[in-house]
């Protein structure tokens, strides 16, 4: 796997040390020529184009204000060069980024670049790290580094799609981040961007559609369940692959109800399903099965268990269990001896 960056360039943030209770003061080192492409930038851009692959992402698109939306655009329609561009981008950062308490350093990374014949725009802010080096006298010395592995600031839009497909709900991507809704809302703040698909919706809405369709088809329970199987085996097939669930590429897997394929079902129904699903592995183990946790104990079990050794007392609120799992039953035993 490679990639063909086109134009790239670096920037600076600098926060300077607040004074009582003020935000801290921020102001920034703009480069003044883009980056030359050697082949330490393109690796560079590869593993930071990978860790973005493996990240949990959310969707979005520009707002009709956006003020880095319409710069994009001048540098799409060759209005503005990359360089001011990334300088505007940069500035706009800055202002969004001084409303916050937690502003920092970081290293500002602008790059426009090809990947299987689709163009993209990735920025991302990233956090310096310190470490040692070992020089040629052996002697050890104090280094800084970019952190290209850890970053959680991030968004990348899809030059391609954004200008062939006008209604497209995914032509931008961000990090949803871990350390905080605010640190999300200020990189979306800063692009002009709000939610666009959210693919945790579309899962939900995929699985209930799933279900209906059994139902309408008038399955018992085992023949349910082996429906619900064939379509978890074929969407942890497209995970596995990297690829999308192609909604009439399911269908064609899934035994025709009623005289209708389960394409033709979920469209009649309006369930609201994109005909390409970005799939969400915890939601789609609901096909095969049950979990829960709360209040100390934690539960999952294969669906096809249920009313087999797995016995659910709705009015009494019970699971009975027939055959525990063996290393289970030994830890039970042990405790059972210890008391005795």
């Amino acid at each position: 796997m490679s990639i063909t960056v086109k134009q790239i360039i670096l920037h600076q943030i600098i926060k300077a040390e607040p004074e009582g209770d003020n935000l801290p003061p921020l102001s920034c080192v703009l480069r003044e020529q883009l980056l030359t492409i050697t082949p330490e930038v393109e690796q560079m851009m590869l593993q930071l184009h990978q860790g973005y692959q493996n990240k949990a992402k959310a969707y979005g698109v520009f707002q009709e204000s956006s003020v880095f939306a319409q710069c994009l655009n001048r540098l799409l329609e060759n209005e503005l060069d990359f360089l001011p561009f990334s300088h505007e981008a940069t500035h706009l950062l800055l202002a969004e980024l001084g409303k916050y308490h937690f502003a920092d350093n970081g290293t500002l990374v602008l790059c426009q670049y090809n990947f299987l014949a689709t163009d993209y725009l990735f920025i991302a802010l990233l956090d310096s790290r310190v470490s040692m080096l070992v020089n040629d006298q052996l002697e050890i010395q104090r280094t800084e580094y970019l952190d290209i592995t850890q970053f959680d600031i991030a968004a990348r839009i899809n030059l391609t799609d954004l200008q062939l497909n006008a209604n497209s709900n995914r032509y931008l991507t961000f990090i949803k981040g871990r350390v905080g809704r605010k640190i999300a809302d200020f990189f979306m703040d800063f692009l002009g961007a709000e939610e666009g698909l959210n693919p945790q919706v579309q899962n939900q809405c995929l699985l209930q559609a799933v279900s209906d369709y059994c139902v309408q088809g008038e399955l018992n329970s085992e023949q349910t369940q082996a429906v619900k199987k064939q379509v978890f085996e074929y969407c942890k097939g497209q995970i596995n692959s990297g690829e999308e669930i192609a909604l009439t590429e399911l269908s064609d897997t899934l035994p025709t109800l009623n005289q209708q394929p389960f394409v033709a079902f979920t469209q009649e129904q309006n369930y609201g399903l994109e005909e390409s699903i970005p799939p969400v592995r915890t939601a789609l183990k609901s096909l095969t099965k049950f979990s829960g946790s709360g209040k100390g104990i934690t539960i999952s079990f294969d669906a096809e268990l249920l009313n087999q050794r797995i016995l659910w007392d709705e009015t009494s609120d019970m699971l009975t269990i027939k055959g525990l799992p063996p290393n289970l039953r030994d830890q039970l035993q042990r405790r059972l001896k210890e008391e005795n």
